[in-house]
């Protein structure tokens, strides 16, 4: 079974490019919009206790911690994206990889934003929160987070199934004992012979 080749670093760059674009506009339009339309650090329940909106402006990191040294929370979110523009750049041939670290950059790219460009300034802006579940979590967070959580979470996983930046998997085992190397993200076969179904 023939798979699809792994992505060009141009392609590769453009899907990370797209999906950052598209996540921090999102991003940044719900802070918009709640800004605009919620009273600050009032509950609106907008599906009972399952989804609630309150508008607060957080110095912190989550939990509002760390108040007082923002300037970091800034600095670690510059960092991460320039390392995942030079991933991109450098060394992302994967499908997946792309998806991942495309989401990955709109969600730091939309808190960084607001601390880049949010009262009281740069680098000490406070991200806008306003999504509360307090079902699941009791904190109160944005778009640009659930991006973050979720593809963090995404990142772990692609790392425990060993696939690589360039599209190919890591075989952790072969039949006669040896490892196995280079196999491609679309047509990698596991040690029992059967072509890999399609990620």
């Amino acid at each position: 079974m023939t798979g699809r080749a792994p992505l060009h670093k141009a392609a590769a760059g453009a899907v990370v490019a797209i999906l950052a674009a598209t996540v921090l506009a999102a991003d940044q339009f719900t802070k918009y919009l709640a800004i605009d339309n919620l009273p600050p650090e009032q509950a609106v329940k907008i599906l009972g206790d399952f989804l609630i909106f309150y508008l607060v402006r957080n110095p912190g990191a989550a939990f509002s911690l760390g108040e007082g040294v923002t300037w970091i929370f800034t600095i670690a979110l510059a960092v991460v994206a320039v390392v995942i523009v030079w991933l991109a750049a450098t060394r992302l041939r994967s499908r997946l990889w792309a998806v991942v670290l495309g989401l990955l950059l709109g969600g730091v790219l939309g808190n960084l934003t607001d601390r880049a460009f949010r009262q009281p300034g740069f680098p000490v802006g406070h991200v806008v929160d306003f999504i509360n579940t307090p079902w699941m979590m009791p904190a109160i967070y944005n778009v640009a987070d659930i991006f973050i959580v979720t593809m963090m979470i995404s990142v772990a996983l692609l790392v425990l199934i060993g696939l690589r930046l360039d599209g190919t998997r890591e075989v952790r085992a072969a039949k006669d004992g040896r490892p196995e190397d280079g196999l491609t993200e679309d047509a990698a076969a596991p040690v029992d012979g059967r072509p890999d179904a399609d990620r």
